[in-house]
């Protein structure tokens, strides 16, 4: 069973939108390609709304272990994605996760009453 690092993201003070987007989205991917043993990367940008999100975005990495994620983050490449991160990133939190699924998406998209409860954005 795979493992996911769950990071979610608040970008640097004085750092505006588009830059953040240039930085964590067209840039940070390369970044994370380089670590050893990553399966997959995921990014999340928050929407721009009339509320103030408490993060600006969320990313999950996979990895086949649990030491896989000490082996990577212990690596070179890791050096280097945390310093190219100090750019862009004011804070995050993260945690290691195993995935769920509870709804998959097949069953969601045939059943009318998941469809209707669910909100639009």
């Amino acid at each position: 069973m795979t493992v996911k690092v769950v990071v979610v993201v608040r970008r640097a003070e004085g750092l505006s939108r588009d830059e953040f987007i240039q930085r964590w989205i067209d840039e940070h991917p390369a970044f994370v390609r380089r670590l050893p043993g990553v399966r997959g990367y995921r990014q999340s940008l928050a929407i721009q709304h009339r509320r103030a999100w408490p993060f600006d975005g969320m990313a999950e990495i996979e990895f086949d272990s649990v030491g896989s994620v000490a082996r990577a983050f212990d690596s070179d490449e890791a050096k280097a994605l945390f310093a190219h991160e100090n750019h862009f990133i004011g804070s995050l939190d993260w945690f290691i996760s195993h995935e769920a699924i509870v709804v998959p998406l097949e069953e969601a998209e045939g059943d009318p009453a998941w469809r209707s409860s669910a909100s639009p954005i």
